[in-house]
């Protein structure tokens, strides 16, 4: 069922499948994730419309309406991957079926790793604990463009860019790394990108979420603070983390 949408006259059409609800800050100051992505991914002046289905809640698109999609996002969660909840298991047989059918999905930190366990990799908890923060990643070998037809927008890509985490989780068994996370993105053919990092998020979206965590007891006092004042001092390169998503989603799938 679709429970809410932005609507354009004509152009693509998107589903978001939130793995989330929306947090009190997020409904308040953004009318609620939905927006942040659209924000973040979306282009007005194409006429896209996006549509969003609460995966979290059992809402998924049915198998005849797939084919309406140009390509789905999968959002971050506060659940495990690899837990074996219904409407997880539901969602990974979702991304098997729109991966036989070469539907563009883009993961994103528990969506990224949905993906990779969908598909038969393994998803696990981190050893290294909790990643919250901004994190240069380095991204894997000059050859990657002529590799991935979909990045040919970029026109080169830099040796490393710095995204915002914040996950307690990740994909074990690439396109890029860091010295915290072993794999930190990945694409499986021309179709498939997962994100650890979360490209979508602003500033202030992650301080709530690590003042959450604080007051729930998930993170020390300490380790907040290091967060906070990291965030003074660096930010992400979220122009080229959302020029990459887009570029993904957008493709044309002529020239592929």
């Amino acid at each position: 069922m679709v429970v809410n949408a932005v609507v354009a006259r004509k152009g693509r059409r998107f589903a978001l499948l939130m793995a989330a609800h929306d947090s009190e800050y997020v409904l308040k100051k953004y009318g609620g994730y939905l927006n942040v992505f659209v924000a973040a991914f979306g282009d007005a002046s194409a006429g896209e419309t996006w549509d969003l289905y609460r995966a979290v809640d059992g809402e998924l698109p049915g198998e005849g309406d797939l084919d309406r999609y140009d390509g789905f996002v999968i959002s971050g969660s506060p659940n495990d991957a690899y837990a074996d909840d219904e409407w997880i298991l539901r969602l990974c047989e979702l991304v098997r079926d729109v991966h036989a059918r070469r539907k563009r999905v883009l993961g994103v930190c528990f969506g990224h790793q949905v993906i990779c366990r969908a598909l038969g990799g393994r998803v696990a908890r981190a050893s290294s604990g909790w990643d919250i923060g901004i994190r240069e990643v380095a991204m894997a070998g000059v050859q990657l463009p002529g590799q991935c037809r979909f990045l040919d927008a970029l026109r080169e890509l830099p040796p490393s860019a710095n995204i915002t985490k914040i996950h307690q989780d990740e994909v074990w068994e690439v396109l890029a790394s860091s010295d915290k996370t072993g794999v930190e993105m990945f694409r499986v053919g021309e179709h498939m990108l997962g994100i650890q990092g979360h490209p979508e998020y602003t500033n202030d979206i992650l301080l709530n979420l690590v003042n959450r965590l604080l007051g729930a007891g998930s993170i020390t006092l300490s380790f907040a603070e290091a967060v906070k004042r990291q965030l003074e001092n660096t930010g992400p390169d979220r122009e080229f983390c959302l020029k990459l998503c887009k570029s993904f989603l957008k493709a044309d799938e002529r020239s592929i």
